[in-house]
């Protein structure tokens, strides 16, 4: 848990978080979730360049406090340190690198210059080669814990290896670059760890806690053809185990903090704290299978039966969800219908799907051809084919016929749009001056079809239509790139918002709106007001 209190509100930049374990963790971990307070923020998760998992998190808003909470579930089952193979020819220090792998391990060969004290620690490890690559590192290893003390240092940044020398103390993470530093100068790549430490208390274990103990933490890890990264931890001379958690693994110690980002000049509280309990374990402070005393226990059926109850009372009803996938018979193996989201076949099916449910299910129903999901990736939604019908068996919409099939139906042409719109505004007594123009981006010149803009009004209880012009009214309305219909590419910056009229609906005893059918020269309207006077006929040209 990692507190900041501010003193006032105050404005946060860019937050990274790395406090998730990498990837490459040896230790199993079994669950891990991240809080981040305040809840109004954007956080999203990243992996950076050297494969760690980051969080950037973004702020839209002022706020006095950030807390950074992570609980995760970590099975420290003991693991052999040295369970490892090394590659023919690496068995022995000073080993190579081939040039193709030097290559890739360029950022972790990177030396800081070498001061007097680094030049004379240096010379005697190098006394001890050659002999086997695994002595000569647990060597190394001891001889930087054996030289550095350690110390808690609260003070920002990681001292150089010259310094750390100089001192000859401490804290983990100044050792832990004195040794990428040291490894790298003896030719072997290596990068800085930051990560936790779970120590666990045991009577057996002669250096082990009086109880179970975590912190972060800091070693480094060495690259070793055919083991890949092992890690050495300088504070102790060991090389890692089940204890150690890796959290990001980078080229330098700067890149590795746990928490990075700006924030606007503020007196602020920092608190930071750790706690480890067992699970599971006979004697452990809680168990997994009986995390809950039964009266516990009971307390939850009663509130889970209190919810039920409600539930039922607000008439809720739960049903299952799914998308059942359909395959065409005459060609199962196409892409369409097995990796693709479109195909020269598929949307068609469709239509005959939808409307062979109709059929069967729900005559009178609507058929509506929409947008439907639209899947990160994909550079426009995907097309939805609905059926909406009523409970109470009214019909919705009588002739299907009405609705285009797309196979073998005559495409309208542009003008014959500009015909349609004109003979509607006639019959809707609306004005046919507010109709626009629409082109595609790639034609701003040639309209691609007409738009409009329509509102449904209820003046003194009669239900009319009125259209007024979008302020200000382009010349030409251009719509956002796709394939979708014009309508569903108007751009938001065109449709200024507009106050809904107040509608009356009469509502029966369970407070749904009560709708009664109307004919009106083959129209069906849904009302409780009498029906509207006769509209006057469409235009012959527009049928």
């Amino acid at each position: 848990r990692t507190e900041y209190r501010y003193e006032r509100a105050v404005a946060l930049g860019p937050q990274v978080v790395q406090l998730r374990p990498t990837p490459h963790c040896r230790t199993p971990i079994l669950s891990y979730s991240l809080e981040i307070t305040p809840s109004d923020r954007v956080l999203s998760w990243q992996l950076d360049p050297h494969a760690n998992y980051l969080a950037r998190v973004l702020f839209p808003t002022r706020t006095s406090e950030f807390l950074v909470e992570v609980n995760l579930v970590a099975d420290l089952a003991p693991i052999n340190p040295f369970d490892f193979f090394l590659e023919p020819g690496s068995e022995q220090y000073p080993l190579p690198y081939a040039a193709e792998l030097a290559r890739d391990l360029g950022p972790y060969l990177i030396l800081d210059p070498a001061g007097p004290l680094l030049a004379t620690f240096l010379d005697a490890l190098r006394a001890l080669a050659p002999q086997g690559t695994v002595p000569f590192l647990v060597d190394v290893n001891r001889k930087v814990r054996d030289e550095i003390g350690y110390v808690t240092r609260l003070e920002h940044g990681v001292q150089a290896p010259e310094q750390t020398l100089a001192l000859r103390t401490g804290s983990c993470r100044d050792s832990a670059w004195l040794l990428v530093q040291v490894l790298r100068h003896l030719g072997l790549a290596a990068r800085f760890v930051s990560g936790y430490l779970i120590q666990l208390a045991s009577p057996e274990a002669v250096d082990a806690p009086a109880a179970d103990t975590a912190d972060l933490h800091a070693w480094a890890e060495v690259y070793l053809p055919g083991a890949g990264w092992i890690g050495l931890d300088a504070t102790s001379g060991l090389f890692t185990s089940e204890g150690h958690i890796p959290l990001v693994c980078t080229p330098t110690a700067l890149q590795a903090a746990p928490v990075g980002g700006t924030v606007e000049p503020a007196r602020v509280d920092f608190s930071h704290s750790i706690s480890v309990c067992r699970v599971g374990e006979a004697g452990g402070e809680q168990q997994l299978g009986t995390p809950y005393t039964a009266e516990q226990w009971e307390q939850v059926r009663e509130l889970a039966h209190q919810v039920d109850r409600e539930l039922e009372a607000q008439q809720v009803r739960l049903t299952m969800g799914g998308e059942p996938t359909f395959v065409g018979i005459d060609e199962a193996e196409s892409p369409q219908w097995n990796i693709e989201a479109l195909g020269p076949v598929k949307r068609t099916r469709g239509i005959e799907l939808v409307r062979a449910l109709r059929q069967r299910e729900q005559l009178g129903a609507m058929l509506h051809y929409g947008q439907g999901k639209w899947y990160p990736g994909e550079a426009l939604p995907r097309w939805a084919f609905s059926c909406f019908s009523r409970t109470d068996g009214v019909p919705v919409w009588h002739n299907v016929d009405l609705i285009a099939t797309e196979t073998g139906a005559t495409t309208g042409t542009t003008p014959e749009a500009l015909v349609f719109l004109e003979a509607l505004t006639r019959r809707l007594q609306v004005s046919s001056g507010n109709i626009l123009p629409a082109a595609n981006p790639e034609s701003p010149d040639e309209p691609a079809g007409y738009i409009l803009p329509l509102r449904r009004r209820q003046p003194q209880g009669r239900l009319a239509w009125s259209s007024q012009p979008w302020f200000p009214a382009p010349a030409c309305l251009i719509l956002s790139p796709g394939d979708s219909p014009m309508g569903y590419r108007i751009p938001v910056s065109a449709m200024p918002f507009v106050a809904p009229d107040e509608l009356a609906y009469e509502r029966d005893a369970a407070g749904r709106v009560a709708l009664t059918p109307h004919r009106v020269r083959g129209m069906h309207l849904f009302a409780q007001e009498p029906a509207p006077d006769p509209l006057p006929p469409l235009a012959a040209t527009a049928d």
